[in-house]
């Protein structure tokens, strides 16, 4: 499937399931009250605004339906927290009180709200990654700095290493933020003479929930080397997101009142004899 088909048919078929997570599980089964599901997300829905008025005066670029996008990935969030603290009666009751409703809610209602807010989370990275991602494409030599997302990165240059098979070269940059060297990354290629056949071993810097990578292209005759740099902002989310659903399914599935056994049947009893 093509990006523009891919695009054109994503958003209108998600778009309105993930306004409809957080209003599940606050309907209850043929008696739900949609209205009033709507009253208890107003502070969900504010968050979520406030979310897209901070994305969008932060963002840079980029698509300027990606701080919606943002806003709709925090309503999901907020929306399952807000359905705990309905149910503990969170600011409505005693602290004391709230806590011990709070242990005593069923599995199945914790791992629905962590499979809803690993939802968001996802949301959020797909969106900060696909919208501002940042690339640095181009020929380096000793002693060139080039700047990538706020990121100086500086190539001190290249060594040979032998391995037990292959050939490797090693190019050392240091990365730095502000005039401040926060790391060195050492990517490298690999020949393998035998085999006729070379191979890129890239360099991964991470910083929070966001990676830089650095690998490398061919060497030029005046001792350079093709480079490709990219930034990923918030790129781990699409990872910690799935953790978190997959960790809310397991506790649903470990919840007592959702392992039902299947009935057996009944035992026939033998040597019954026919009365006289």
């Amino acid at each position: 499937v093509g990006a523009p088909f891919f695009n054109l048919t994503f958003g209108p078929l998600f778009v309105p399931l993930l306004v409809a997570v957080p209003f599940g599980p606050m309907l209850a089964w043929k008696r739900g009250d949609l209205l009033g599901a709507a009253q208890r997300l107003l502070a969900a829905g504010i968050v979520a605004l406030v979310a897209i008025a901070l994305a969008w005066a932060w963002a840079r670029g980029g698509s300027a339906l990606a701080p919606i996008a943002i806003g709709l990935g925090i309503f999901v969030i907020a929306g399952a927290v807000t359905d705990l603290a309905e149910r503990i009666g969170l600011f409505r009751m005693p602290a004391n009180t709230a806590l011990h409703r709070a242990r005593g809610l069923p599995r199945a209602v914790w791992g629905t709200a962590f499979a809803h807010a690993g939802l968001g989370v996802a949301l959020i990275g797909i969106v900060c990654e696909t919208t501002w991602n940042s690339e640095l494409i181009g020929t380096m030599r000793p002693g060139d700095v080039r700047g990538l997302a706020g990121y100086e990165i500086a190539f001190n240059g290249m060594s040979q290493r032998q391995g037990p098979n292959f050939n490797e070269l090693i190019s050392s940059f240091s990365v730095s933020v502000d005039g401040r060297r926060i790391g060195v990354m050492t990517p490298s290629k690999r020949s393998f003479t035998t085999r006729g056949m070379s191979t890129t071993e890239a360099a991964l810097m991470t910083r929070g929930v966001s990676q830089l990578y650095i690998s490398l292209g061919d060497t030029t005759a005046d001792g350079g080397i093709a480079v490709r740099a990219y930034h990923k902002p918030l790129v781990l989310l699409i990872w910690f997101g799935p953790v978190l659903m997959a960790f809310g399914g397991l506790l649903s599935l470990s919840d007592r009142r959702l392992r039902v056994g299947a009935p057996q049947p009944a035992r026939s009893l033998r040597g019954l004899q026919p009365a006289e």
